[in-house]
């Protein structure tokens, strides 16, 4: 799907830059102040170059035991660090948004219907990324697509959401 969106970007013309975060290594952050003075480990520093470049964010992710992987969850504590993606601020007790500016998608793959997802769970795991992560940072609008039972897709299935992801690509949506 991430392959799609891409093709589908590229093919309208956008300039694209993949970060394969499961491919990165960099170690968790430990510490309130490892998070606030520590350095940006070197491994992580293009893809804040790439996020302060891009106008638009795309993030993919399987939903895992109920939430993002936590390899995702690590990368973002690592690269939306204060001073980069937020400032502290005395006047203001929200911090000051440093990633304003820019909208993102939310693709979220999982192997349980995404209405049981959406209804009995209250999609909370996609909620707190898109409110507590990314719009705090001030990227917006933030849009979702949520794909359920995954795993079991029919390749018609399968060729429909590629299809719209191509399209969303295209869109810059």
């Amino acid at each position: 799907m991430a392959d799609a969106y891409s093709e589908g970007a590229r093919a309208a013309g956008h300039e694209v830059r993949v970060v394969t975060v499961s491919a990165l290594d960099f170690p968790l952050l430990r510490s309130q102040h490892d998070w606030e003075h520590g350095e940006v480990p070197a491994t992580l520093k293009t893809a804040q170059e790439d996020i302060l470049w891009a106008e638009h964010l795309v993030v993919y992710f399987p939903l895992w035991l109920g939430g993002m992987p936590a390899v995702l969850r690590a990368f973002l504590e690592q690269v939306l660090r204060p001073g980069f993606a937020f400032s502290y601020s005395k006047s203001n007790p929200m911090g000051v948004k440093g990633l304003k500016g820019r909208s993102a998608r939310i693709v979220v793959t999982m192997g349980m219907p995404s209405l049981f997802y959406k209804w009995f769970f209250r999609a909370h795991s996609l909620k707190a990324l898109k409110r507590n992560i990314l719009g705090f940072v001030g990227i917006a609008p933030i849009r979702q697509t949520v794909i359920g039972m995954s795993a079991n897709l029919k390749p018609e299935e399968f060729k429909k959401l590629h299809g719209l992801m191509q399209k969303l690509g295209r869109a810059g949506l």
